[in-house]
């Protein structure tokens, strides 16, 4: 699905990480070298000797508590109810955070937006014959931005349990925030609904000044967690981890907060599903959200990618791809190309014909998440595309260099 696809094709064609030949804007990871403003990265790690043996399956206290204080000063300060350790729960990754909850949900209906992240379609289809997924549509006069009130109508028409949603949002760019994401945290408690809340992007956040013009740095991140009420009570798990917002991917490092006793839950998946993270990669994790640095790489991280974020915002439109609404956040860009020439307007006519060009995009199709292809007929985002500012600059440009050029050949 999705990346994988794309990085299939495009190694049957030569291509391989850190190929300086390719440009890969169908990236689903942020760079991960060193980075202006940032701390230099973590390169090596103390292994102690406990670490040679299994750790528990929710993580070692050591980290759990260390996440818990990163959300107690982010999003807690003031608030009578905070998180511990008993609230965390670590995995190998973000896939496996989700992959254990998903499996720790009885027969019930599970709410999803559209489009969203393509990896949800597959982790619904290990679990159909208990799982009944319903697909929330985003439209795209709202800039495909999900609503508390058409959370609400879903929850009210589906009788719905759970709801899963990536925000800030892969793929479009948007993000729930402020009022708008302490109303929909308001209505799953009304409603009894559990958020499976996605925030593997939560830092990177752009604010469009008021008189208009190019985006800058947000103060900070955005997360539900500064919006609920009782972190032991409420029916809210929020996933993230060390992948996207440190830019540490290869590390396989996610974790998953909330109340104990759905932590505990997750716990117990665990054990059939994985055995618990990593000791090593966990002790590594120590050094990364160590205050300070956390800090000052998350804040860097801002820094750079809106840089990158306003230029393929200029550039594509300049090629003619429009856009519903710019991105708020993450590092894509949503857009659609009905107005470009044929074959271009189509997303996978653009899709193989920049791979001629060695430059990897994403079609939006991916993004229509499916499960068992219960839907039928065309997918609604065949002309929609995710360009990705996930690689540093010169082979960002390099790429779009070369889209342009291939728009103005067809023209």
């Amino acid at each position: 699905m999705g990346v994988i696809f794309v990085v299939a094709e495009a190694v049957k064609r030569g291509f391989y990480n850190g190929n300086p030949d390719w440009s890969n804007l169908g990236q689903g990871q942020p760079e991960v070298g060193a980075m202006a403003g940032a701390p230099a990265r973590i390169s090596s790690v103390e292994i102690l000797p406990e670490d040679h043996a299994y750790g528990p399956l929710e993580g070692t206290e050591e980290l759990r508590r260390a996440v818990a204080d990163d959300y107690n000063r982010r999003y807690r300060q003031g608030k009578a109810s905070q998180y511990g350790p008993e609230n965390v729960a670590i995995a190998q990754g973000g896939r496996l955070c989700l992959t254990r909850a998903m499996a720790a949900l009885d027969d019930v209906t599970v709410g999803y937006q559209l489009p969203d992240y393509t990896a949800y379609e597959d982790m619904f289809n290990t679990h159909l014959a208990r799982l009944h997924p319903h697909p929330v549509m985003t439209r795209e006069k709202d800039g495909f931005r999900l609503t508390p009130e058409s959370f609400e109508n879903a929850i009210e028409e589906t009788d719905l349990a759970a709801f899963v949603v990536s925000n800030p949002c892969n793929p479009t760019g948007n993000a729930i925030a402020g009022d708008e994401l302490a109303a929909l945290l308001q209505k799953a408690r009304k409603h009894g609904v559990t958020m499976f809340m996605d925030e593997f992007y939560s830092h990177f956040i752009y604010e469009t000044p008021a008189g208009g013009g190019d985006a800058v740095a947000a103060d900070g991140p955005v997360s539900c967690a500064s919006f609920v009420e009782d972190v032991n009570k409420d029916p809210v798990l929020i996933f993230d981890g060390l992948t996207k917002n440190h830019r540490y991917p290869g590390w396989r490092l996610g974790w998953v907060v909330g109340p104990p006793h759905m932590v505990e839950g997750l716990a117990r998946t665990a054990s059939a599903i994985d055995g618990g993270p990593s000791r090593i990669a966990q002790r590594a994790a120590l050094a990364a959200l160590e205050p300070a640095r956390a800090d000052q790489e998350t804040t860097a991280l801002r820094e750079v990618f809106v840089e990158k974020r306003n230029l393929m915002v200029h550039r594509l439109k300049a090629m003619g791809i429009r856009f519903a609404a710019e991105p708020t956040s993450t590092f894509y860009c949503w857009a659609c190309l009905d107005q470009l020439p044929a074959p271009l307007n189509a997303a996978m006519d653009f899709f193989w014909k920049a791979l001629d060009h060695q430059v990897m995009t994403v079609p939006g199709a991916f993004f229509d998440v499916n499960p068992g292809k219960r839907r039928s007929g065309p997918s609604p985002y065949k002309q929609w595309m995710r360009f990705s500012f996930g690689p540093d600059m010169q082979n960002m440009v390099q790429g779009l260099d070369r889209l342009e050029a291939m728009i103005a050949a067809a023209r």
